[in-house]
C-alpha cells in the first residue's frame, strides 16, 4: 500500500504529523476526520513532487488585475467552501484555487496562506495577516468555523452575504448611474453653452450699435467671468475637495458628516435605513456562523459605515454584556424602528435572532432598491425640465438681440 505524510489539527489548534500506510489518499482524510482532525496536507511519501506552476497561472499572475474586488473575495470564498465540503484538504483546496485567480494580488495571498497552512498555521491566522483584504467579518466566522468542525458551512454561509452584498453594491449603483451620466451631460451641455456659443455671439453683436437686452447683458457677463476663473475655480474647488476628504478622515470630521448626511430631508432616510441594513445583515452571518452576540456587535460596530450608529452600537455592547436585552437596548437607542425593535424582540425571545436580523436586513435591501427607482423615476424629468428651461433661457437671451438687429436692418435704423 501506498504512504502518505499528514498534516492536521486538532479543534484545540494543536497541530499532528505523521506517515502512514493507507489504499488511498481519501481513505486517510476520511480516517483522520473521523477522528476529529482538521486535515491540512497530504502528501505521497514516493511522489511528493512538487508541482510546476502552470503557464495558465503563470499568466493570471502577470497579466491579472491588481485590485482585489468584491467578486474576487466571494469567488474565493464559495470555492473554498465547495472544496473543503467535499471532503478535500485545506492545503489543496487552496492549490486549486490558485490555478483559477483572476487578482494578481490575491494569487499571492492564496500562495501565501497556502504555505503558512502547510506550516500548520490555521487559516483563520494566515488570513489574519490580511486585515485590508479580509475584514474581522471573514477572520470572526473563520475562527468559528475551524473551532466548531464545521468550517465548510461557515464559509458557505459567508459567501452568501458576501454574494447577496456584492449583488446589492451592483443594483443601488447601476441605478444611481443613469441620474449621475444624465446629470453631467446636462452640466457639460450648460459650459460648452457658457464657454463657446455665448462668446461666438458676443463678438457678433459687439459689430451693431444696439443696445442688449437686460437678460442677454447678465448671459454675457456670466460667460466672460466663467470664463475667466474657470481654471482658478478648478483649483479652487480642487483644493475645497482635498480638504474635505482629509477631514472626513478624522472621526471628528466623520462625526459631523454623518450626521449632516442623516439630518438630509428624504435623505436623510435612505442614509439611516443604508446603515441599519448593513448592520442586521452582518449581525445575521455572523450569528449564523456561530459568533457569540458580543463579539457580533464588536465587528459590526467597525464596520456599519456610520459613525452615529457606530457609537449606537458601541453602548448597546457594553450593556448587553452587562446582561440587558438586545431589542431593549436598540429601542432606548431611539435609532431604530419600532419595526426592527420588534423583530429582534421576537427573535431573542424564540431563539431565532439571526433569522429575525436577516428578515429586516432583507426588508431593508428592498426598500432601498424601490427607493432607488422612484428617485430615478423622478429625477429624470426634474432633469430634463431643468436642462430645458436653462437652454430656453440662454437661447431667448441669445436671439432678442439678433431680432432686435433684424428689425433694426429692415427698417433702415442700422
Amino acid at each position: 500500500m501506498p504512504k502518505f505524510e499528514y498534516v492536521a489539527r486538532t479543534r484545540e489548534g494543536k497541530r499532528e504529523t505523521g506517515v502512514v500506510e493507507v489504499p488511498s489518499e481519501d481513505n486517510l482524510v476520511s480516517r483522520l476526520q473521523d477522528k476529529g482532525l482538521i486535515v491540512t496536507k497530504v502528501t505521497p511519501v514516493d511522489k511528493g513532487v512538487a508541482v510546476k506552476t502552470s503557464v495558465r497561472q503563470r499568466r493570471r499572475r502577470k497579466f491579472g488585475h491588481s485590485k482585489i474586488k468584491l467578486y474576487d473575495l466571494v469567488f474565493f470564498a464559495r470555492q473554498l467552501a465547495i472544496l473543503l465540503d467535499s471532503g478535500i484538504t485545506i492545503h489543496k483546496s487552496l492549490d486549486a484555487i490558485l490555478k483559477q485567480v483572476d487578482s494578481a494580488k490575491l494569487y499571492k495571498i492564496v500562495a501565501d496562506t497556502k504555505a503558512d497552512v502547510e506550516t500548520g498555521l490555521t487559516l483563520k491566522d494566515a488570513l489574519a495577516k490580511y486585515p485590508k483584504v479580509f475584514s474581522d467579518l471573514w477572520i470572526n466566522l473563520i475562527e468559528s468555523g475551524e473551532a466548531s468542525g464545521n468550517l465548510a458551512l461557515v464559509l458557505d454561509r459567508l459567501a452568501q452575504y458576501l454574494e447577496m452584498q456584492a449583488d446589492f453594491r451592483r443594483r443601488i449603483i447601476s441605478g444611481l448611474m443613469y441620474p449621475a451620466i444624465l446629470f453631467i451631460v446636462a452640466l457639460g451641455a450648460i459650459f460648452f453653452f457658457v464657454l463657446k456659443i455665448v462668446p461666438t455671439f458676443t463678438g457678433l453683436f459687439s459689430g451693431f450699435n444696439i443696445e442688449l437686452p437686460l437678460i442677454t447683458q447678465i448671459l454675457i457677463g456670466f460667460s466672460a467671468n466663467v470664463k475667466k476663473l474657470f481654471v482658478p475655480s478648478l483649483f479652487i474647488f480642487g483644493g475645497i475637495f482635498f480638504i474635505f476628504k482629509q477631514f472626513i478622515k478624522t472621526t471628528h470630521g466623520r462625526r459631523i458628516f454623518d450626521k449632516f448626511k442623516l439630518s438630509l430631508p428624504v435623505f436623510g432616510n435612505f442614509f439611516k435605513v443604508l446603515a441599519v441594513e448593513r448592520f442586521t445583515s452582518e449581525m445575521a452571518t455572523l450569528i449564523e456562523g456561530g459568533v457569540p452576540i458580543l463579539y457580533a456587535l464588536e465587528i459590526t460596530e467597525r464596520s456599519v459605515g456610520n459613525v452615529v450608529l457606530e457609537e449606537v452600537v458601541k453602548s448597546i455592547k457594553i450593556n448587553v454584556r452587562e446582561g440587558k436585552a438586545l431589542a431593549d437596548l436598540m429601542d432606548e437607542s431611539g435609532f431604530f424602528e419600532p419595526m426592527v425593535v420588534q423583530m429582534v424582540s421576537i427573535g431573542e425571545e424564540v431563539g431565532e435572532l439571526s433569522k429575525m436580523l436577516r428578515r429586516v436586513a432583507d426588508f431593508y435591501a428592498t426598500y432601498l432598491e424601490t427607493f432607488i427607482d422612484r428617485f430615478t423615476t423622478i429625477f429624470e424629468p426634474i432633469m430634463l425640465v431643468f436642462m430645458g428651461g436653462v437652454v430656453g433661457v440662454m437661447l431667448i437671451a441669445l436671439f432678442l438681440p439678433i431680432f432686435k438687429i433684424a428689425s433694426a436692418s429692415s427698417g433702415g435704423g442700422l
